[in-house]
């Protein structure tokens, strides 16, 4: 193989050095000359700008506040002031304002069997909750599907801190909640960002679950709400709980 001259150019793309060499047929960079007497052009230094006196402007004049007069534990009126943030406070402004003692919001976890009225509880009060039945439908197109169960509950787990991360002060997770297992990990998550922990207990008998089951489009076989019973464990202040509400089916008399 013949080896390539010293003085040959480089064409070679690969090497990153095509057009380093001057051609031959190109005259040589014309390069400046500066003589030892050549006059030095002055340089201006730039004078300040004069700096103007702030205007005036006319004060205004705040209107006056009326006197409400009303108690404070009368319920009927409250002072709050704006952040500085609509969407979210200053993190130090909230830490300086909020004691140590009080939480930074809620989060509420419902407890209950399928047919139990716990989306109806969340509907009639204006509540969209993170739900394993709305995470269903959106990652798979089908409520009913029961085979990724643990990829289910982790992104609802994430979608509830991510909620906590934005300082959200209100929580609702909608999922049946049936063990003290399956509610720790809330508990701590919520514990861990500052926030207390409701339960909401839907104390419905079970032959009740069973017969709306059966109306629903979407129903659950009884032999697996049978052993969802068997399962349920009515929430306890022990778990972290710093309320507790108890739902039950209203009494014919």
């Amino acid at each position: 193989m013949r080896r390539r001259s010293r003085h040959t150019p480089n064409t070679s793309e690969s090497t990153g050095k095509t057009g380093r060499e001057v051609p031959s047929n190109q005259p040589a960079p014309l390069v400046p000359f500066y003589p030892d007497d050549a006059p030095v052009a002055a340089v201006q230094t730039p004078q300040p700008r004069p700096q103007r006196s702030p205007e005036r402007r006319p004060a205004t004049q705040r209107p006056a506040r009326p006197e409400w007069n009303e108690p404070a534990d009368s319920g009927r009126f409250e002072l709050e002031d704006q952040p500085e943030m609509p969407s979210m406070p200053k993190p130090e402004i909230e830490a300086a304002e909020r004691s140590p003692q009080e939480p930074r919001g809620t989060v509420v976890l419902a407890i209950g069997l399928p047919g139990s009225g716990k989306t109806t509880w969340f509907r009639r009060r204006g509540v969209t909750p993170l739900s394993s039945d709305l995470l269903r439908n959106i990652l798979f197109d089908d409520v009913e599907e029961q085979r990724y169960q643990g990829l289910v509950f982790s992104t609802l787990r994430s979608l509830l801190r991510a909620r906590l991360i934005a300082r959200m002060p209100l929580n609702y997770v909608d999922a049946t909640n049936l063990s003290i297992h399956e509610r720790r990990q809330w508990i701590k998550m919520a514990k861990s960002f500052g926030y207390e922990v409701q339960a909401v207990f839907f104390d419905v008998p079970l032959d009740v679950c069973l017969e709306r089951n059966r109306k629903r489009d979407r129903s659950v076989s009884e032999d697996v709400m049978r052993k969802m019973a068997e399962k349920l464990k009515p929430p306890v202040f022990e778990e972290g709980f710093a309320k507790i509400t108890v739902v039950r089916v209203k009494s014919a008399g």
